[in-house]
């Protein structure tokens, strides 16, 4: 299948002669390269596909992968799009295997536990809510819908997906983060100091607990979901803090999610 068309050789005729900003055409190229059907590209790939100097597409991708519009394969030292991807409206491919086995698996947790489930992925400093079951012991008021957007280091479920991000990207995003809206630098490394305790959570025990935080009278577990080759995604559970203490987080909730994101991963095939 033939790739699309490199962005950067009609963009002056495409703005009618008006002034473009060559760094986001050239950002725009590389993400052009994808086309439907094919999963990675090396940055020998997209340097022939685009037609950019070498140097160009290295800082290019280096840039997509930070910011989380790309994936970044150390082993092959290949690139795929991420779900941000999304949000410019380019077709990335739809992870629609590992979204029906986790679909399947939260409803039977949300009615087991009696809690609401969420699936959600990453789309830059935030979370996104892409799937979600409710219990009906719940009112469903409590549920945030699919679509909701969570704080990347200020939600138990942002804490877990950046537990399962490399340290370099981990430490880029937090440091945005901290000087991003609504955060404004106002609390000035108070978000990286209870991202990384929570973060100890997930590497000592799977999952992370977050008891009423920012004031709200809830309490969500969360862990992370890594399947290899893919972005990855978190998996919480939610619930009124007087129905999700400490100890049922700790002792029942967290050990049962991390099984649930463990039985999706071994369902896709892949360690």
């Amino acid at each position: 299948m033939q790739p699309p068309p490199s962005l950067l050789p009609d963009c002056a005729a495409a703005a009618g002669g008006r002034p473009v900003v060559a760094p986001f055409a050239r950002a725009l190229s590389v993400l052009s390269a994808f086309a439907p059907g094919e999963r990675w590209l090396s940055n020998g790939d997209l340097v022939e596909r685009t037609g950019l100097p070498a140097s160009t597409v290295t800082r290019m991708t280096r840039t997509l992968v930070t910011l989380g519009y790309l994936r970044y394969a150390a082993d092959t030292r290949r690139f795929c799009l991420s779900p941000s991807a999304l949000t410019l409206g380019y077709r990335a491919a739809a992870d629609t295997e590992i979204h029906r086995a986790a679909n399947q698996r939260m409803r039977l947790f949300a009615e087991r536990h009696q809690v609401n489930v969420h699936l959600s992925s990453r789309d830059r400093l935030d979370l996104v809510v892409i799937d979600s079951c409710r219990t009906s012991a719940l009112p469903a008021a409590l549920q945030p819908g699919i679509g909701t957007r969570l704080g990347l280091a200020s939600s138990a479920a942002g804490w877990a997906l950046l537990a399962s991000l490399p340290e370099a990207e981990r430490d880029y995003l937090l440091q945005s983060a901290e000087h991003h809206p609504p955060h404004g630098g106002a609390r000035e490394g108070q978000l990286r100091r209870r991202s990384r305790e929570a973060i100890g959570q997930v590497r000592t025990g799977g999952f992370c607990v977050a008891l009423g935080e920012s004031g709200q009278p809830m309490t969500m577990v969360a862990a992370p979901i890594q399947v290899a080759g893919r972005a990855p995604l978190a998996v919480s559970c939610m619930g009124p803090a007087s129905l999700m203490g400490r100890a049922r987080s700790v002792r029942e909730l967290g050990p049962a999610l991390v099984r649930m994101a463990q039985e999706i991963q071994l369902s896709q095939g892949r360690p």
